[in-house]
């Protein structure tokens, strides 16, 4: 049995919420077996790893990615197969890795490559975080996760970006559809979309009924729901409906949040998608569409979030990377865009590690370095309590107890 020993000058405590000095933390094969302060003996016979000047943390968390892009300005996929966006999630996701993000959760990608992406990570085939999939969204003729191609154009349905249905019936069986090919977790698309021509950001697009036929089928088989909701209306139903998670939720209002609260629905805020179109805008080549819809959403969301927060909602670390100028790997301008909303540096920290976990339902074994969970650890350079920027500065990956990245 191999034991290493990671001596780290300062290492977050996310049970707690609070920074350690001066510990270790003995992995033995791909568990974490004990945390320690530094006067307690180290055998002589591990490998010791010198973490003393970096800021240590649990593996990150990013519960909102999607794999099959990386930041085009006007996402096109017509040209590319699924075997090239397999290979590209791939890349994509392993990019996610070297930044300190151990876990990912996607939530829309086509023809099921995440699913098979996961099982080959799990089988041990290729490198990457740990993940948890959706495979194509579920949504409505003519709604977010739609072609929206003129109709004289079809595409297969393995290649779509949506599982087109209508009705509660047919949402049913396209629940039931995902989860018979693998995925994690179904995700729905509540309101229009940012990204998606010839949509009303906040109008809603699905019934009530069709989100309680979707959620109702994850409660029977155990699965986690995630709706991607602008608009108050659809936010409301969906939360309702009992959805585990909302994502974006950029026009939130009083009683969104009431409920929220209530039902404990977690809030993913998503702020670096919306803020990425706006700040590189037209002139690189983002459709004005997006932009305009862009500032809309984004126009409410700090005062959102501050009131959810403050309302008792948890909120999980989300970026949408995949979206325009959002690149997987530089998603960790996120924890600086949480704290220009009003989030400490160790509230983010706790966003994208422990309450990630408890999203996920994954507590018992990712989101903490904790005894008996996997050793799943990041390091940074530079400590985000004074600087938020390090971050983006991943210098140390270990995931289930193999170092990846030490520079």
């Amino acid at each position: 049995m191999s034991l290493k020993v990671l001596k780290c000058g300062k290492m977050f405590d996310a049970e707690n919420e609070q920074v350690l000095e001066n510990v270790m933390v003995f992995v033995r094969d791909n568990k974490v077996e004990k945390v320690c302060p530094f006067t307690e003996e180290v055998p002589r016979d591990c490998e010791v790893v010198d973490l003393t000047d970096k800021f240590v943390t649990p593996g990150l968390i990013d519960c909102h990615v999607h794999l099959s892009s990386n930041g085009e300005a006007n996402p096109n996929s017509t040209q590319k197969t699924l075997g090239d966006h397999a290979f590209f999630a791939m890349r994509m996701a392993q990019a996610d890795l070297m930044a300190g993000f151990t876990s990912l959760r996607t939530v829309g990608d086509p023809g099921f490559v995440d699913v098979a992406l996961r099982n080959a990570i799990e089988r041990g085939e290729v490198v990457g975080p740990r993940l948890m999939v959706s495979g194509p969204c579920l949504g409505t003729t003519g709604g977010h996760a739609d072609s929206h191609y003129n109709p004289y154009l079809t595409e297969s349905p393995l290649a779509a970006s949506g599982n087109i249905a209508d009705g509660p019936d047919a949402m049913m069986k396209a629940a039931r559809y995902n989860i018979k090919h693998g995925v994690d977790v179904l995700k729905f698309m509540s309101t229009g979309g940012v990204m998606s021509k010839g949509t009303t950001v906040g109008a809603q697009q699905m019934t009530f009924e069709e989100m309680k036929a979707v959620i109702d089928i994850a409660n029977m088989y155990g699965v986690i729901t995630s709706t991607h909701a602008h608009g108050t209306n659809g936010i409301k139903c969906a939360v309702k409906a009992g959805v585990t998670s909302v994502e974006h939720g950029m026009m939130l209002d009083d009683e969104c949040i009431e409920e929220m609260a209530k039902r404990g629905t977690y809030l993913v805020p998503t702020i670096i998608a919306a803020e990425r179109i706006i700040v590189m805008g037209s002139r690189a080549g983002i459709p004005e569409y997006m932009v305009e819809k862009a500032k809309q959403v984004l126009a409410n969301h700090k005062n959102g979030v501050t009131k959810a927060r403050a309302a008792g909602v948890k909120v999980a670390f989300g970026t949408d990377s995949g979206t325009p100028y959002n690149f997987h790997g530089k998603q960790a301008y996120e924890f600086e865009l949480m704290k220009d909303f009003g989030i400490s540096p160790l509230e983010a920290l706790t966003c994208a590690t422990k309450t990630a976990a408890e999203l996920m339902r994954k507590s018992d074994t990712v989101g903490s370095i904790t005894a008996g969970k996997y050793a799943d650890i990041a390091a940074f350079d530079g400590d985000p309590r004074e600087d938020i920027t390090a971050m983006t500065r991943c210098v140390f990956v270990m995931k289930d107890g193999v170092v990846y990245k030490n520079n």
